[in-house]
């Protein structure tokens, strides 16, 4: 009987610790990244009364007669499913849908959450707002090129986002040129004077025989200024272009060509081009140099007042029997430039994050480049992680290590900017574990009762 007290007491003990979860559970429904948590139990040790005998000759086999002991915890479990995401509306707040945490850091002390509610401090930290922890990822930096590189193989570092920092101006380095010169239209006389080389170009549609483009391109203190192109038609499948660049001097395009180290200034302010008789691009001219083979660019330079600096910058054309820059087919005029890479002094005024957790600033020069990335951490063991409190993890000696780097690769999942990650706890489900752990605890409590009663019927005995 003095067995069945302490059977019944560990399942009072047992089923209490359940009890303990299942409103931990239920009072974290509404907290964000939140994992529930079970409990599952086993049996305690078995006291043997008797032990199992082998088959004789004449008996057959008799199996161990064992009393158990009571109930013991098996293990409280972390159910890490997906929890649903929810709509925010609020630009920091990132949500991840598969698998991974983001990283924060307190000091050294690194951690881990799924709760995405983040925001940014007054030195534009992007930090967890409840407890000031800082996210972590990497930030960009200016390459080479002159544009923002993030480099995700490097250390991890608190994330920044300057909103209202200036960004330099950035002169025009390259402008693209792309679409068609219409084939079918008549050559321009070699004597044709200025007046009718501009009736020729802006001419009525039956007599227009060229074409002319403008772009706005930046010099290295971000003003703007027009780039026009006029291309006209000066033979078979070759045509002349005049550059002009407003409120500039000293405009020169030069033809890098074969064997030149540098590009010298070519004194003059034409080039021609070259088509194969089936409209692709073949070759760029100054009228001393001619580039026939990959990049076909024709290097402008030019000066401005007040700065004696040369100014260069290079048209690209597109490559050499290519298709994807300007071409000669019987079709209307489309060339234009595509793109140029200059703009002026700008701001940070805004940015968004993508599903690689990249976040991009838009400028308010129009500039649109990457800020930083947000790091994300996966493990062997998710569920072996230590829970820190404030919906944050640590590494224990079951999790493995975090294996870091950018969302939606080897494994890891996407983020959502905008929404956040919900408790994954159904109600349905712990209100019907409340109810089997109630019974069970009442069950327990029984035995004890019962065994009492049947002491108390020992102890009357003796009277």
């Amino acid at each position: 009987m003095m067995r069945s007290l302490y059977s019944g007491v560990s399942g009072l003990k047992t089923h209490q610790i359940r009890m303990d979860v299942i409103g931990n559970n239920v009072s974290n429904v509404n907290t964000h990244g939140f994992k529930s948590e079970r409990v599952t139990f086993m049996d305690l040790i078995s006291q043997e009364l008797s032990g199992a005998a082998e088959p004789q000759d004449n008996v057959g086999g008799i199996n161990p007669m064992q009393v158990g002991l009571g109930v013991l915890m098996a293990s409280i479990d972390k159910i890490m499913t997906q929890g649903s995401l929810q709509t925010t509306g609020k630009n920091t707040d990132v949500a991840i849908s598969g698998e991974g945490f983001f990283v924060v850091k307190d000091g050294n002390k690194e951690f881990y959450t799924r709760a995405g509610q983040f925001g940014l401090d007054r030195d534009g930290f992007y930090v967890h707002p409840g407890t000031g922890l800082k996210v972590q990822g990497w930030n960009a930096r200016e390459g080479d090129t002159g544009k923002s590189v993030i480099n995700t193989a490097a250390s991890l570092e608190d994330i920044k986002i300057p909103v209202y920092s200036k960004k330099p101006a950035k002169a025009t380095g390259e402008v693209v040129y792309k679409s068609n010169l219409n084939q079918e239209v008549e050559i321009v006389p070699p004597d044709a004077t200025e007046e009718q080389i501009k009736f020729y170009l802006s001419g009525p549609q039956e007599t227009r025989r060229g074409h002319v483009t403008t772009i706005n391109v930046f010099d290295d203190q971000g003003n703007k200024r027009e780039l026009r192109l006029e291309m006209y038609k000066v033979g078979d499948n070759r045509w002349k272009t005049r550059v002009d660049l407003q409120n500039s001097t000293n405009i020169s395009v030069n033809v890098k060509g074969p064997g030149d180290n540098d590009l010298a200034i070519g004194g003059n302010d034409f080039f021609e081009m070259g088509f194969s008789p089936d409209g692709r691009l073949i070759s760029v001219s100054d009228g001393t140099d001619t580039l026939n083979q990959g990049k076909l660019g024709v290097e402008l330079s030019y000066r401005i007042a007040g700065n004696p600096a040369t100014q260069k910058f290079t048209l690209n054309m597109g490559e050499s029997g290519g298709m994807n820059g300007v071409t000669q087919f019987a079709s209307d005029f489309t060339t234009h430039a595509d793109s140029q890479d200059g703009y002026p002094m700008g701001y940070l005024e805004s940015f968004s994050i993508d599903n690689s957790g990249t976040i991009i600033g838009t400028y308010t020069s129009g500039v649109k480049e990457p800020i930083a990335k947000i790091a994300m951490a996966t493990f062997t063991n998710p569920g072996g992680l230590t829970k820190e409190g404030e919906t944050k993890f640590s590494v224990s000696m079951n999790s493995g290590n975090a294996n870091v780097g950018e969302a939606g690769i080897a494994g890891r999942g996407k983020i959502n900017a905008g929404l956040l990650e919900m408790s994954n706890v159904d109600l349905s489900d712990q209100f019907t574990d409340m109810i089997v752990t109630q019974r069970g605890f009442q069950a327990n409590s029984r035995t004890i009762t019962t065994s009492d009663q049947m002491i108390q019927e020992v102890l009357g005995l003796k009277r």
